[in-house]
């Protein structure tokens, strides 16, 4: 493969990639709102997310286009958060789509992202891509928006994927630093009632799982989680086990939302259960590296 093009590839998700593809793609650039430069053979681009400003060209021949464009759930939903996580994600896919509807030579697959929380509330039923229920809430409307600013405009010649993405864990990012911190100091009982489920996936097997659906060409919306989700309490204890702390004080809703409201996020991150499955990643016959939370852990710890 010649061109990859990875939209806002400069967080964690991106650097992942990076460290993946590098060696299989003659050539990487990354679209950035930083200044444009090279760094290690990796070619930044500004872009604004928004508008044509010369980054557009660089779509000319790609092989793969990733966005990951989108501001971070990671925060309070005041109002005007609110609406800069909606449009970070609309904008950008919305231009991106302009953008490959004017190249000659576009991008052969766009992968976009999207995320598992497009499924509602589960403490029983597992969420595949084909019976799974979407919700009602904003979390689940940003993601239904998202989506359908992706796939309703028809690109002939670029195939599309959703990534339906989970928590990614991974030694230099993400959500999984502050949970193992908490672990360490010894707040890591569980968190709420701790029978809500997380969906969960190593960062290798992410991108691992990002490659293999490159190579099989596979289009539609995709969840790229784990294959065993796992409940709030056990994620916790077997964490705890992994950093070799003996107890954890467990944290109430009540103590959850003073702690988010001080820390500048949401409690629905750890309190809403997302027992979601990726049907569609075995049936095609992807194979796990770390498909068992225990196994994760050692590698990352």
């Amino acid at each position: 493969m010649s061109k990859l093009i990875i939209a806002s590839g400069t967080g964690f998700l991106g650097q992942v990639l990076i460290h993946h593809f590098k060696n299989k793609f003659e050539e990487i650039i990354i679209l950035t709102r930083g200044k444009s430069q090279t760094i290690d053979g990796i070619k930044y681009v500004n872009w604004n997310a928004k508008t044509f400003t010369g980054w557009e060209k660089e779509l000319e021949n790609a092989s793969v286009l990733i966005n990951l464009a989108g501001k971070s759930v990671d925060c309070r939903y005041t109002k005007k958060n609110k609406k800069e996580i909606l449009w970070s994600r609309i904008d950008s896919t919305k231009i991106l789509n302009k953008a490959v509807l004017n190249c000659k030579n576009p991008p052969k697959h766009w992968l976009n992202s999207s995320t598992s929380t497009i499924y509602r509330f589960s403490l029983d039923k597992q969420m595949d891509e084909v019976d799974g229920e979407i919700g009602n809430d904003f979390s689940i409307n940003v993601a239904l928006s998202w989506e359908k600013a992706f796939f309703k405009t028809e690109t002939p010649k670029t195939i599309k994927t959703a990534l339906r993405t989970s928590i990614v864990l991974g030694k230099n990012g993400g959500a999984f630093i502050p949970l193992k911190t908490l672990a360490k100091i010894g707040f890591g009982g569980k968190q709420g009632g701790g029978n809500q489920f997380i969906s969960w996936i190593h960062e290798e097997d992410f991108a691992n799982a990002v490659d293999f659906i490159i190579q099989k060409e596979m289009t539609g919306v995709i969840n790229i989680v784990s294959p065993e989700p796992i409940r709030n309490v056990d994620f916790m204890q077997k964490l705890r086990k992994a950093v070799g702390f003996p107890f954890g004080i467990p944290i109430n809703k009540f103590f959850l939302e003073i702690g988010s409201f001080f820390i500048r996020t949401e409690t629905e991150l750890v309190l809403k259960s997302r027992n979601v499955i990726p049907k569609r990643l075995l049936k095609n016959g992807f194979e796990f590296k770390f498909g068992e939370i225990d196994e994760a852990f050692r590698d990352l710890i």
